[in-house]
Parts: structure tokens; sequence; C-alpha cells
């Protein structure tokens, strides 16, 4: 199982949007796949959840993390192998993490744990909360939002991943991420 967790060699820079829900992450991403041209990851997790809520009307559980991973990380693999300039991740393992301690006390599992430490990403782009909160059959921490936006970025610190903090409105947002990727693949060059 954990060669299903293993982020796979690829030829392009990969950016991570990362941060609580409700904070622009997929529009953001998919505007930044269109603006470069190229491919976004979308989150597996909403995906798996609306299919649990819409057959068995229940919410995201701890054993459903390992195979959200799984399901994002086989996304990831495949998508990465059809772009040679950005990769856009609507999130990452590391996301995961942090909402299995979050939600379930504390506690990750130790496969999972490792491949969100072990996976690596160029830059992340930490999505503040100063978006309005938008509900939907899957969110469910409006009162939550500062706890949450601390904690995604306390994990990036202790992780030392390097990121930019992402506020204002979506062409503010947008305008900020472009000019770091930019960076990013000037140096490439």
């Amino acid at each position: 199982m954990e060669h299903l967790l293993k982020q796979e060699q690829a030829n392009c820079i990969k950016i991570v949007l990362f941060g609580p829900e409700s904070t622009g992450k997929t529009t953001l991403s998919q505007h930044l796949a269109r603006y470069y041209n190229s491919v976004w990851v979308p989150e597996y997790a909403r995906e798996y959840l609306q299919n649990k809520w819409n057959n068995e009307r229940k919410t995201c559980e701890a054993h459903d993390l390992l195979p959200i991973a799984i399901g994002q990380m086989n996304l990831e693999n495949k998508l990465a192998q059809k772009t040679d300039t950005v990769l856009i991740c609507d999130t990452d393992l590391l996301e995961t993490k942090v909402y299995s301690e979050t939600y379930y006390g504390g506690i990750c599992d130790p496969i999972l744990e490792k491949y969100a430490l072990q996976n690596q990403y160029d830059l992340y782009f930490l999505t503040y909360i100063d978006t309005p909160w938008e509900a939907d059959d899957l969110r469910d921490k409006p009162s939550e939002r500062e706890k949450m936006f601390k904690a995604f970025e306390s994990a990036l610190k202790i992780h030392e991943r390097p990121y930019v903090l992402l506020k204002g409105d979506k062409k503010e947002r947008l305008n900020t991420a472009v000019s770091y990727i930019d960076k990013l693949l000037n140096n490439r060059q």
C-alpha cells in the first residue's frame, strides 16, 4: 500500500494550494492552471466524500483518510506526467495530515504521516480566511476557521515548507501567486 502514497518523479514545478475549507483553493487552482495553460490536480476528498454523503448520508471518518490519500496521490502522479511546466495541486497529503490531527484527536495514520512529510513541492500558497464562507454538504466548521488556519500555518512552519500567504480578493490572490510562480519558472531556465 505504501507505494500508492509515494510521489513519482515529474519534470514540472509543483505548487500546492493549502489551507482551511472555503478559502478559495479550488477556484484559484483552476485559474492558475488556465493562466499557465497547464493542469491542476483536483481535491480527491471532495469527490470521495460527496459520494459517501450521497450514498450513506455520512461525513468523513478516520478510516476514510487513507483511501482519500491514495486517491489524491494517484491523481497527482497521473496528472504530473501531462505537464513539463507547472502542476497546480488543490491539496496534498500534508493537508490530509492536518485534518486528521485536527478532527481525530491529534492522531494521523503513520503511513499517511510518512508520505505527507516525504513528498515534496516547490511552493505552497496558504489561503487566508478573508473569503466569505460558502456552505455545502461537506463543509462543517465555519466557526473554527481561525483555529484551522493556525493549524495549517503551523504545519508549514514545523515541517519547513516554503510558503506564501495569500490574502485579498480573487484577482489579488491570482496576481500574487503568478508573480511567485513566474519566479520559479524563470529560475528553472
